[in-house]
């Protein structure tokens, strides 16, 4: 059985938009761009992204980059559709991930055994669990910041307090590793992968939580349009509180 061919959402009109958008700070346009396009299953345009960024490079202006900047590239792509998972599912990384790997050349790969940027191999055999969940839920507590106790007990009573030990699992070993992501970059993976699901109780603690972690208001907000925009582009619009069902929100989508 054959796959059907989808239309095409980035553009070169589009990349270049969201390329230039003043407010968004270096090396953040491609990644916001790829988790958006994971999240609403659409892997297959990953590429096209990460292209464009090791062509053209990541400023406003085109520069072919060398190599160091194409391996930094190549790897704050990759760990943004890692730390992507815990927000849109480990199959829509899975493929994700995959598909970045098809067009990346051999010399940007991090391979098995080798060195690993994030160190994560490391901590999960050679470090303690104590150190890495205390880690998490520092992370953790600053977005939250004076409602993160309440937010985490909210997943222990959930009616299995498994959900809170799936949390501080996710936020211990994946989210809080800022060895190649920093907290500010972090979070606008977050908010790339939630504003796609039309998940607001949950977008609204992590607009605030990017604040926390170094982001500007101005910042913030430009994450939001971007993701927006590569959403309207795939075809999602505010569904009609009449409409059972469809591709989109169902209400305004939060904002700060």
């Amino acid at each position: 059985m054959s796959t059907v061919k989808l239309p095409s959402i980035v553009t070169p009109a589009l990349l270049s938009l969201i390329r230039g958008h003043p407010q968004l700070p270096l090396h953040s346009w491609y990644l916001i761009a790829g988790v958006t396009l994971s999240a609403i299953n659409r892997p297959d345009e990953i590429p096209t992204v990460f292209k464009y960024a090791i062509e053209k490079g990541v400023g406003r202006v085109d520069a072919s980059p060398e190599y160091e900047e194409q391996l930094r590239i190549a790897r704050k792509m990759r760990e943004a559709l890692v730390k992507a998972a815990p927000i849109g599912g480990l199959p829509k990384a899975i493929n994700a991930l995959f598909a970045l790997k098809s067009a990346t050349p051999s010399a940007l790969l991090d391979e098995p055994l080798g060195y690993s940027p994030t160190t994560r191999p490391a901590e999960v055999y050679d470090v303690s669990s104590s150190t890495i969940l205390h880690r998490g839920q520092t992370f953790f507590d600053k977005i939250y910041g004076k409602v993160s106790k309440r937010v985490m007990g909210q997943m222990d009573r959930s009616g299995t307090e498994d959900l809170g030990i799936t949390a501080r699992l996710m936020y211990g070993y994946i989210l809080s590793n800022t060895s190649v992501l920093t907290a500010a970059e972090s979070s606008y993976v977050l908010l790339a992968g939630l504003i796609p699901q039309d998940v607001n109780p949950q977008l609204k603690g992590h607009l605030k939580g990017a604040l926390n972690n170094g982001a500007t208001v101005d910042e913030v907000r430009a994450v939001r349009e971007v993701v927006i925009q590569i959403c309207e582009a795939s075809g999602m619009t505010k569904i009609g509180d009449g409409t059972p069902g469809g591709w989109g929100w169902r209400g305004e989508i939060a904002n700060l």
